[in-house]
């Protein structure tokens, strides 16, 4: 067993098999739907189609921030043991929840004098979090030091890559993310917003492209521009309840980017999806430093 626990939250869009596989520590995070509240099981339910259709038909997923106290749950039997703790989190710049993650951090080491805990703003969230997770806990099972598999994160996070469209500019002008008048221009001329994870952690509006079309063929091609070994390369297309638009995506792919490796197609998660809304469509790969 390894000096020190890995953690990582539920908005990393992790399929669940790898967290029984790898037995990964998990923080699942929380959100509402008509006023109940749920946690993000990763797809184990397997409703992430029950849950767009219901957005579909007017129910408006709530997210909220996991408090403290909560944090402080999930680490403190940890530290108790005798173990210390890496956390990878999603990004620092779409939420104040890890603001939550160095407050519960600061109460438990006073507690813990004698543990040590890191925590990774991975600039990321969904599956660029994910692809961080994967190939950092490989370095973790092959018995890499705390602070070797932190500065592996550090050093690599920038190359984490998504580049996603929506289908209704609605969600996002309900977020806050666009405004009530460019949805509502965007939606007559049939506008698709192209949005990338940038350098700083945010989210990017790149670019505006007529019809859904002309937007799949734009993710191909920004991803050609930015994988780095297609022979390498394991590249994901995520979709929020768009399965067709998602196949096509992947067909553009192995068109734009011949000898690519392995393309996986998932679900969005609740968590992200109540944010983007159904039909949003993204490729996520590791490859190039973010270009923006």
């Amino acid at each position: 067993m390894n000096s020190y626990a890995f953690f990582t939250d539920s908005d990393s869009d992790l399929p669940f098999r790898f967290v029984d596989e790898l037995e990964l520590d998990m923080v699942y995070m929380p959100y509402m739907v008509d006023g109940k509240e749920y946690f993000d099981d990763l797809g184990r339910n397997g409703k992430e189609k029950e849950f767009f259709d219901a957005m579909r038909g007017g129910a408006a997923p709530v997210t909220s921030l996991l408090p403290t106290a909560a944090y402080e749950e999930y680490f403190e039997p940890v530290l108790a043991s005798g173990r210390d703790i890496l956390f990878a989190a999603f990004s620092s710049q779409l939420s104040g929840t890890i603001q939550n993650i160095y407050a519960a951090r600061e109460e438990l080491l006073q507690r813990y004098p004698e543990r040590r805990m890191i925590v990774v703003d991975t600039l990321s969230i969904s599956l660029p979090q994910s692809i961080l997770v994967l190939k950092a806990h490989e370095l973790y099972r092959q018995g890499k030091t705390m602070d070797e598999v932190a500065a592996w994160l550090e050093e690599n996070k920038s190359r984490s890559q998504a580049f996603f469209t929506v289908d209704d500019l609605a969600y996002l002008r309900r977020g806050g993310r666009i405004s009530a008048v460019a949805a509502t221009v965007g939606t007559m001329l049939d506008l698709k917003p192209i949005i990338t994870e940038g350098k700083n952690g945010k989210l990017l509006s790149m670019d505006k492209v007529r019809g859904r079309k002309q937007a799949l063929r734009t993710l191909a091609e920004l991803a050609a521009q930015n994988i780095d070994d297609p022979a390498e390369a394991e590249m994901y297309v995520l979709h929020a309840d768009a399965p067709q638009d998602a196949e096509r995506l992947v067909q553009l792919l192995r068109e734009k980017i011949p000898g690519l490796n392995q393309i996986s197609v998932r679900y969005v998660g609740p968590v992200i999806g109540a944010h983007c809304g159904p039909g949003t469509v993204a490729v996520c790969f590791f490859g190039k430093e973010r270009p923006y």
